[in-house]
């Protein structure tokens, strides 16, 4: 069961948040930098973070399942949601240069028909970065926020899974060390928590980023079973014992 389109704006609206924004927010840019014309789809919901590659980008879409219901985006001038199902984008084949998946894997009850889908959608060597509670973090653990429900990652549990769907994993980070906690001290001390978990505790991140890139040929973890299975040797037929 996803979370609801209202929970997460509440969350986002709320001081704590803004402050678990501002973290992974900060990370996203160092994966993709300048992505000053091309053409954006944030899946699951993204908004609050695509919000700041809308100006330079050439298009800029958000999806939102219907499960977990849809909000106006953005604020200000023509709405660019859509509203569909997960495992069945309503875009043509190849058209996104990159991709963010945010509270999306996590309650899916299809992953990879979704990840087949944005594979299907982005454009060749295009790049997916998928944000996901870090299966080993203070937030996977507590109901508080809404990285609290549905399936955390590992971070090899995140490589395996988007290589089995023909990306290519190449870079990942962890964000959110602040402890899931609304009092006041914890939330203003934020920042503070992001520079000291980066060395202290630096596997106990509350969100795991990975950046990965579509392949249009690649080998996976089925497929290569398949192929070993294809190409094991025959074997050679006794003859006929000799009267």
């Amino acid at each position: 069961m996803r979370v609801d389109v209202l929970a997460l704006q509440r969350f986002y609206a709320s001081p704590l948040g803004e402050a678990a924004r501002r973290a992974t927010a900060r990370r996203l840019q160092a994966l993709w930098g300048d992505a000053r014309g091309l053409d954006i789809l944030g899946v699951g919901y993204a908004a609050p973070y695509i919000d700041a590659f809308r100006e330079s980008a050439r298009r800029a879409l958000a999806m939102m399942p219907a499960e977990q219901g849809a909000e106006p985006w953005p604020a200000d001038g023509r709405s660019l949601t859509v509203l569909a199902d997960d495992t069945r984008l309503p875009f043509m084949d190849a058209i996104f240069d990159r991709v963010l998946l945010v509270h999306a894997l996590e309650e899916s009850s299809a992953m990879r028909p979704l990840l087949r889908d944005v594979w299907r959608v982005m454009a060749p060597e295009g790049r997916l970065v998928v944000i996901a509670a870090n299966r080993w973090s203070w937030w996977a653990q507590s109901g508080v926020t809404p990285l609290g429900h549905g399936r955390p990652y590992s971070r090899t549990q995140l490589s395996s899974l988007l290589t089995d769907a023909m990306f290519e994993p190449v870079a990942s980070a962890r964000a959110l060390y602040a402890p899931p906690s609304t009092w006041g001290p914890f939330v203003r001390a934020a920042d503070a928590f992001e520079r000291v978990g980066e060395v202290v505790w630096p596997a106990l991140g509350g969100v795991v980023l990975m950046e990965a890139v579509k392949r249009l040929y690649a080998t996976t973890a089925r497929s290569e079973g398949r192929v070993l299975l294809a190409k094991a040797p025959e074997r050679k037929r006794q003859g006929a014992p000799k009267g």
